[in-house]
């Protein structure tokens, strides 16, 4: 079972910035497809954005155009860049690991403790 650590949420106003990191434990790291996750408060938890081992990637349309999913199979690590932040994408982010491009939220086990983004209008 992978560890999943995720950090560089914050804090932001409208039309910010922020890069998000996961850091994934563990030797196998290149074979597993890494997703982003939100949950909101009171809402279930989404596939925000997804990379597979060849780098291909999916998001949410709400998303397109201004979140940057990408990896570094040497670092064990996917990051989130975001960009143009919206009050809407505030929520608790979280990273997964799997071996297939499906990106189910009910398919994981287990989650890390995420990391918090909160945009102020």
């Amino acid at each position: 079972q992978v560890q999943l650590v995720e950090s560089g949420g914050g804090t932001v106003v409208s039309g910010e910035s922020l890069r998000l990191s996961c850091v994934v434990s563990g030797d196998y790291f290149r074979i597993y497809a890494m997703g982003w996750f939100r949950q909101a408060p009171g809402r279930q938890r989404e596939l925000v954005a997804g990379i597979g081992t060849s780098g291909s990637t999916k998001y949410v349309d709400s998303v397109k155009g201004r979140f940057t999913i990408s990896r570094d199979d040497n670092k064990n690590t996917v990051y989130l860049q975001m960009t143009n932040l919206k009050p809407e994408d505030t929520a608790v982010y979280y990273c997964n690991a799997g071996l297939y491009e499906t990106y189910d939220p009910d398919s994981y086990i287990s989650w890390g403790q995420g990391t918090q983004v909160t945009v102020s209008p």
